[in-house]
């Protein structure tokens, strides 16, 4: 038993080389994804004329609230549109994604048909294919349909997520024993009923990872709705700063304006991923207990 013991030591003992180099590498990672946070903080904080004699990192005099409010007010107060049509499209696009990849995972996890390990093995080597040689095809097709100027053009392409499909495919094959669907098909409950009443309320974490995923891909969308709208009333936010962006180099004014308007196109992000750590626990916490 004593021999057992020291081997079981042994094995979990870390080398203290590998340990700093995974420390060095988390160090790395942090520093590369939260400075950039903390110059765009400190520059939202800052004046026109301060932007551009102070060094990145220092403070100079705090106005950042000033400049949110010169943000929403600029232009007739069009960066609160844009704002809430980011909100839209990835609000709304995301649930909507969300409802139809979880209907895809439980039509490939729950019943057998004929091509069906056909169909997703191409769902999942749709993933090779990068989503920028998708958004001319998608704005070709977009047009023929007549939904290139409103907010349709950008919300239906989303509901084609096949990394969301296959996510839900593995959640709910981990999360929902077939044994629980065929005693529900038993006492009489509908396939409907099933999957709203049993088998979306026992995967939160992969429905949330998916939720996550949409949201932060649609709130980056680029390509697509600057190809999609002529009109500046329908922009994302994304595309709305790309475009003061570019009259800043005439409008010095304007960068700092730009910048504000980026550090608050983050918030949203920031909010989601608290909000959606409670969800990850919880079905976390679940999957652990021993049954």
């Amino acid at each position: 038993m004593n021999i057992l013991n020291r081997n079981r030591s042994k094995a979990i003992a870390v080398n203290p080389w590998v340990r700093l180099v995974v420390i060095l590498f988390f160090v790395a990672g942090f520093c590369y994804f939260i400075l950039p946070v903390i110059w765009l903080f400190i520059a939202a904080t800052k004046t026109s004329g301060d932007l551009y004699n102070t060094p990145s990192f220092e403070f100079a005099n705090f106005h950042l609230f000033q400049n949110i409010a010169a943000t929403f007010q600029y232009d007739n107060g069009i960066y609160a549109r844009w704002l809430l049509n980011s909100v839209i499209y990835s609000g709304l696009g995301s649930v909507l994604t969300v409802l139809v990849s979880a209907l895809c995972g439980h039509a490939l996890a729950v019943y057998r048909f004929p091509g069906r390990g056909i169909i997703l093995g191409v769902v999942t080597a749709s993933f090779m294919i990068p989503g920028t040689a998708l958004t001319q095809p998608q704005y070709l097709l977009l047009v023929k349909l007549g939904l290139n100027r409103n907010m349709l053009g950008l919300l239906l392409p989303a509901l084609v997520y096949p990394f969301g499909v296959v996510l839900c495919w593995v959640a709910e094959r981990a999360a929902v024993p077939y044994e629980i669907i065929e005693a529900a098909r038993v006492d009489g409950a509908g396939e409907w009923r099933i999957f709203f009443q049993i088998v979306l309320p026992m995967m939160p974490v992969g429905l949330t990872t998916v939720f996550l995923f949409a949201f932060m891909g649609s709130w980056n969308n680029y390509m697509l709705p600057l190809m999609l709208f002529n009109d500046p009333k329908l922009y994302p936010v994304t595309v709305g700063l790309a475009g003061w962006n570019k009259q800043s180099v005439a409008l010095p004014d304007l960068g700092t304006v730009t910048l504000v308007g980026a550090f608050v196109s983050i918030l949203p992000l920031i909010i989601i991923f608290v909000i959606s750590q409670r969800y990850w626990k919880t079905g976390l916490s679940a999957g652990a207990v021993k049954v």
